[in-house]
């Protein structure tokens, strides 16, 4: 088992609300953190066909044989059941009763927010972490493999071939969940859909341009973009709202949650090849953007992420903006420091007045630069205090 860093929030919530709902994508070790976590609740999966039926058929008696609550996995399959729920959590007063995961999280936040909205926290676990990864001696030496295996746990903790599993998660994900959210008659134009955009991760999204590639009008890739966000496919990184007296760029850029299913739709099939990839710095770039997304994630906090660009190709890869304080990041693939990594960072610091900055790259030599830009590997995002 390796300690997840988002255990400590959940715990957090587990003393101040009466229901939890742990949500992320398929296989991201939700199940094995909460019954890590709550040992002594007792386990329901409602995939499992009695347990299922015995909710359907009597609700009441089903939740009334957890007097003191329970880890309930797959809750979504038994809508219903939330209504009932509802009343328990009204007329009892212990805190942390309920845990509440699955793995079509369309499906179970539609639900939780129809019946028990003000009566659930969230908490969003995504894939492991470089440093769950490295506490557990489980993090790849060389950049490539990172990129290559991703970051889902199965990978790690089963020893399973990212060539073998990441199709196989592609595929149930597809038949299963895109299914159930959405009547999709034809899937292998999704699935294109798909590839189309892992070919776009680190770029702006070009609805228009997507809609041609895979041709299929507006409205429906608007409706498959939202699939992907709120299944934890995709991230898009907002741009930052100030402008500075500069035209600005205002659509989103795009992100997969995992550089192992980019490296699969993109059929890149070992880690060398990826050496010398035309969109080796894209994947990397989307590897550390949802690094940082992650140390905000696991601590229960909405990732406060942003990106600028104006019109004349001036860009600011990620912006946090934290406690009325903004720190403009460059990231870089490359492991040898150059003036090239300076340039975005100087123009926009003296368009801003912003007296800080961060450069996260591959190389290994840490610097702290009068200017105040700190130079640093992506490995040790964990370490940094935003």
């Amino acid at each position: 088992m390796i300690n997840r860093d988002a255990q400590i929030k959940l715990i957090e919530l587990s003393k101040s609300f009466k229901a939890i709902a742990v949500i992320g994508p398929r296989q991201a070790g939700k199940t094995t953190l909460v019954k890590t976590t709550f040992p002594n609740k007792p386990y329901y999966s409602l995939e499992n066909l009695d347990t299922r039926n015995f909710a359907i058929e009597d609700p009441r008696g089903f939740l009334a044989s957890m007097p003191n609550g329970a880890i309930l996995d797959e809750v979504q399959r038994v809508p219903h059941l939330f209504s009932y729920l509802q009343e328990i959590l009204d007329n009892r007063l212990e805190k942390g009763q309920f845990i509440l995961t699955g793995s079509n999280n369309f499906l179970l936040q539609e639900t939780i927010s129809q019946s028990l909205a003000g009566r659930v926290a969230y908490l969003n676990l995504l894939p492991f972490t470089a440093n769950e990864l490295k506490s557990g001696n489980l993090l790849p030496q060389t950049d490539e493999e990172i990129l290559f295996n991703g970051f889902y746990p199965p990978i790690y903790d089963q020893n399973i071939n990212p060539t073998d599993w990441m199709p196989n998660y592609i595929k149930t994900y597809i038949e299963r969940d895109v299914r159930q959210i959405k009547n999709i008659t034809d899937l292998l134009v999704f699935e294109k859909f798909m590839r189309v955009l892992a070919g776009r991760t680190g770029q702006e999204l070009n609805l228009s341009a997507i809609c041609n590639e895979v041709d299929v009008n507006l409205k429906t890739i608007q409706s498959w973009i939202g699939i992907l966000e709120n299944s934890f496919i995709i991230y898009l990184l907002k741009p930052y709202h100030q402008n500075y007296n500069k035209t600005i760029v205002k659509r989103p850029k795009i992100y997969f949650y995992d550089t192992g299913l980019v490296c699969s739709f993109l059929r890149i099939s070992n880690a060398s090849q990826l050496e010398n990839h035309p969109l080796k710095g894209a994947i990397f770039e989307t590897m550390v953007v949802i690094e940082l997304v992650k140390k905000f994630t696991n601590k229960g906090m909405t990732a406060p992420l942003f990106y600028w660009r104006d019109k004349t190709g001036h860009e600011i890869d990620v912006i946090i903006e934290k406690n009325e304080k903004l720190i403009p990041i460059e990231i870089k693939s490359g492991k040898t420091i150059n003036t090239d990594f300076f340039k975005h960072l100087k123009y926009w610091n003296n368009l801003s007045k912003n007296d800080n900055a961060l450069i996260i790259y591959s190389g290994n030599q840490e610097q702290e630069r009068s200017d105040g830009t700190m130079i640093t590997n992506w490995r040790n995002i964990n370490n940094i205090n935003f």
